[in-house]
């Protein structure tokens, strides 16, 4: 059976986080090789993987939690805290949808490159690349994908910006070629209250299947900050999360660049 992620893909997505100082390693390849030792299918691994990975602020908070249980549902992770069983429900809210379907496509065409590179010369162009694009640059039909992966390709090669690319920026790497969009924060990128109470209405609604030989059941909303269809700057009308009701003992709101956490419950 073809796999879904190739092992390749996931040493690609935890380079990119190993690039955040604030990454605790040891636990988090610990617990990804737990997970690839588990029965999971390939995909349902590289979900698990992804999940911890986001996960990885929410452990500066709290460095006494252990995982116990990696691999289970309805909570995500079973953890020990303090000589209590918790489960943690972990969520992403996404705060630009209309981005998610464009970072997907963008994806699939920075991995296009990587081999168009990979193939010619590994060795040479290592390293981690951040893209930056001109407002202008469509990415809707096949022939439109394929003018960019070669503007791409070119950009990289000569370091700089050629056709749809503004500018490159490389960091180091010892092992592969990796594309990612460059980060920008727009001061005026909010991210509304009601998005994250939403999520936890529709997690409510879940709760009485939960695990319930738990001690406590907490439910954690992350926002991706290394996903241009998750990020933000502020949260608008923050006080309004102060009125949310559940039955989860504890809801925080952890953004996974600065490691910022909000406790909303």
């Amino acid at each position: 059976m073809k796999k879904t992620f190739s092992d390749e893909d996931l040493i690609k997505n935890l380079s990119l986080y190993y690039l955040n100082r604030h990454l605790k390693k040891k636990p988090i390849e610990k617990y990804h090789r737990t997970i690839d030792e588990s029965p999971l299918h390939d995909r349902e691994k590289y979900r698990k993987k992804s999940e911890i990975l986001l996960l990885n602020s929410f452990m500066h908070h709290f460095p006494e939690v252990r995982f116990e249980n990696l691999t289970c549902e309805s909570p995500d992770f079973i953890a020990k805290l303090n000589d209590k069983k918790i489960g943690i429900e972990l969520t992403e809210v996404i705060n630009h949808l209309e981005m998610k379907k464009v970072e997907s496509t963008l994806n699939k065409i920075f991995r296009q490159a990587e081999i168009l590179l990979e193939q010619e010369d590994t060795t040479k162009y290592r390293g981690v690349y951040f893209l930056e694009f001109h407002h202008h640059v469509k990415f809707d039909s096949l022939e439109e994908q394929q003018e960019n992966i070669i503007n791409i390709y070119k950009s990289i090669k000569k370091n700089k910006g050629v056709g749809c690319v503004k500018s490159v920026r490389k960091s180091f790497h010892r092992r592969n070629v990796f594309i990612t969009h460059e980060y920008s924060m727009n001061l005026f990128d909010e991210l509304c209250s009601e998005k994250i109470l939403e999520l936890i209405e529709k997690k409510n609604e879940k709760f009485p299947y939960y695990d319930t030989s738990v001690d406590e059941c907490w439910l954690v909303i992350v926002s991706d900050m290394n996903s241009i269809a998750s990020r933000y700057t502020f949260i608008q009308d923050k006080e309004h999360l102060k009125e949310v009701k559940s039955p989860f003992h504890k809801i925080f709101h952890l953004e996974n660049l600065c490691g910022n956490i909000t406790s909303i419950k």
